[in-house]
């Protein structure tokens, strides 16, 4: 595989993350540059091992992950979208915007898994190309952090303006995202 469609790859496995930081920088209402840099880190983490688990899963399980990542993708997002729509709508607002709720570790991982499901399914697909699996999974993971940690710092921009409406946004952002994940793997 050339570098640059390598490079492309990364970018593209990176946008479904970028915009769930946009969506969790404005939950988060004034993340810090250490915010957006752990924030990215887990999701580059996911990002960049899931299409290496794919790869390892290979020919055997394609027809399954590719039949399901979309739907599976979907119902994470949703789930995560609504949970936030309904925490804005539910909760107390923070003392600190700062402080927001939502940024565990668990919590990212899982949001970054939610935006993964279609890197797990090229790993799969590029179980049948002659690449280096861990150099397409390290610029992947690569890509993801550095589009995340910026999502984060836009969103910031984004929650300082609209304040507890953010979060909703976010959360109408990630059920988006995952519909537009069903539809193009439905209708393309």
């Amino acid at each position: 595989m050339h570098p640059i469609s390598i490079l492309l790859l990364g970018l593209a496995m990176s946008t479904d993350a970028f915009a769930a930081a946009i969506g969790k920088g404005a939950a988060m209402g004034r993340p810090r540059v250490r915010d957006a840099l752990r924030t990215g880190l887990v999701f580059g983490v996911v990002e960049g091992l899931t299409p290496l688990i794919g790869w390892l899963l290979g020919a055997g399980a394609s027809s399954l992950i590719e039949a399901w990542d979309h739907w599976i993708a979907f119902v994470l997002l949703l789930a995560l979208g609504l949970h936030m729509i309904h925490k804005a709508l539910h909760e107390e607002a923070p003392e600190d915007p700062g402080k927001a709720q939502g940024r565990g570790l668990w919590g990212l991982a899982l949001a970054g898994l939610a935006t993964s499901i279609d890197a797990l399914a090229v790993g799969v697909g590029l179980a049948f190309v002659d690449v280096n699996i861990l150099v397409v999974s390290a610029v992947i993971g690569l890509c993801t952090f550095v589009m995340v940690s910026a999502g984060v710092l836009a969103g910031r921009a984004v929650g300082q303006l609209v304040g507890r409406w953010a979060e909703i946004v976010g959360g109408l952002v990630l059920i988006v995202v995952g519909a537009m994940i069903v539809y193009e793997h439905v209708y393309a």
